[in-house]
């Protein structure tokens, strides 16, 4: 009795001091689970943060690596998240990331239904992506999501998840009318099981008929959808930016100028919106802006979507796309001298140095100190290379250079036939680009021939 007192003032003793602890004391930072992770990126999905998703998702999946529905909810979310990107590269990037999620999904699970819907919705996003540059690896794509797709509704035919995605994978084979039935079924058994049935699922599934709408020409009615997917969740804001590109094509075709006016209003509102919300999530994301340019740029108002169109560059100083898209914009309002140094930072590539002179001197869209060094406010370009989503700035910069290049400086006439040559060579079988390479040879041939007498060159006119 006396050694077992004695062991136990000892052990207050040692509690006292902090040697011994208590047993069954929760430990100093909780363990997290794989769910309460999912929980975590479902809540950012909510609230249109999809790059938290994401980041809460691969911690899930590091903490249950072999949780294959963590997998492949972790590869649909980047697959949503690629629609966030404003150029080609990232959007390639976020695709390959999901695609690597749900392969990873598929060896743990290559039974389960959603699985393979979440498959046949990566491969088909992929196989969009790659559509217009590499035609055979997209073919490739198609065939695996076509497959997952089939094979997503043999193991639950009652999913509507499946169906939905089946529909999408059926609009890029271009088979609208199979596409129009798996959508629309999906969509009515979405509202009918709404109470049992989970978000994400109703949401994909007014989407996916949306988007087959959009493709057969039937703007209103695919507007209706994505307003029913945007009032389950609503601030997804890749939503927002389908909707509004919708009513965009509405306005186009208007006759009267009061209801172009009004559909015109309504895309500004919806693009409007997608900004707010990434305002409110303290995300830096230019595309909103692009498409509040675009759609100023259609209307003619060359003024107001340069603005926009420049708050998209400054949010992001890097991305050679933006500079096209912006020099593009100055060229069709005839500011030609904007247009060229513009272009040529998407064309060629802009060092540091050459994109602060143009951010702070030529363009004046960014304040620089002088007492700051300039080349501190620069941001190296990346060239892009000639393709389907780079052929219209090549064209425009060509034609900038041409139609610049009286009198005679810096050789543009020059450069300009370099590009004439690459473009000739990979698109001169294209009508359009034919006609603008011989209009502008034209322009500089006659060294005589000054701007101001000159007819605006093709490009400007080429694309609308």
């Amino acid at each position: 009795m006396l050694a077992l007192i004695a062991l136990g003032v000892l052990l207050l003793r040692l509690r006292e001091t902090g040697q011994v602890q208590p047993l069954f004391l929760a430990t100093p930072t909780a363990t997290r689970t794989g769910g309460s992770f999912a929980e975590e990126a479902q809540a950012q999905v909510s609230s249109g943060d999809l790059r938290r998703a994401v980041i809460a998702y691969q911690n899930g999946v590091a903490v249950e690596p072999n949780d294959a529905q963590l997998w492949a909810s972790l590869a649909r979310v980047q697959t949503y998240y690629s629609a966030l990107q404003s150029n080609q590269a990232d959007r390639q990037a976020r695709l390959a990331e999901a695609r690597q999620s749900i392969e990873r999904a598929t060896e743990l699970a290559p039974e389960d239904g959603f699985v393979q819907a979440i498959r046949a919705l990566v491969y088909d996003w992929s196989a969009g992506e790659y559509a217009g540059d590499n035609p055979s690896l997209s073919d490739d794509y198609l065939k695996e999501a076509n497959e997952a797709a089939i094979r997503a509704i043999q193991l639950d035919p009652e999913s509507i998840l499946a169906r939905a995605f089946r529909a999408e994978v059926y609009v890029d084979q271009g088979d609208y009318v199979q596409a129009y039935d798996f959508a629309e079924q999906a969509a009515l058994d979405a509202e009918a099981l709404a109470g049992q049935l989970d978000r994400d699922a109703r949401v994909d599934a007014h989407r996916v008929f949306g988007q087959v709408l959009e493709n057969n020409g039937s703007y209103r009615q695919a507007i209706e959808e994505y307003s029913k997917a945007i009032s389950i969740n609503p601030n997804l804001t890749f939503l927002y930016l389908r909707m509004g590109a919708n009513y965009r094509r509405l306005a186009g075709g208007a006759v009267a100028q009061n209801v172009r006016n009004e559909l015109i209003d309504q895309a500004l509102a919806a693009f409007d919106r997608a900004a707010r919300i990434n305002q409110q999530n303290g995300i830096q994301d230019p595309i909103p802006y692009l498409a509040i340019g675009r759609t100023y740029l259609q209307e003619g108002e060359f003024f107001v979507a340069a603005r926009n169109v420049e708050r998209a560059v400054l949010l992001d100083p890097g991305n050679p796309e933006l500079y096209g898209f912006l020099g593009i914009v100055y060229y069709k309002g005839r500011n030609y001298e904007s247009a060229l140094p513009t272009l040529k930072c998407a064309v060629e590539g802009c060092t540091v140095e050459e994109t602060a002179e143009l951010l702070c001197t030529t363009l004046r869209i960014l304040i620089c100190e002088e007492d700051v060094e300039l080349a501190s406010y620069g941001t190296a370009v990346p060239g892009l290379r000639l393709g389907g989503d780079s052929l219209e700035y090549y064209y425009t910069y060509a034609s900038a250079l041409a139609f610049l290049h009286n009198p005679p400086q810096a050789d543009y006439c020059g450069r300009a036939e370099e590009l004439f040559s690459q473009l000739m060579t990979a698109y001169g079988s294209d009508p359009t680009v034919a006609a603008i390479v011989t209009e502008n040879r034209a322009i500089c041939s006659d060294v005589e021939l000054a701007p101001a007498a000159t007819e605006v060159p093709a490009a400007s006119s080429a694309n609308s």
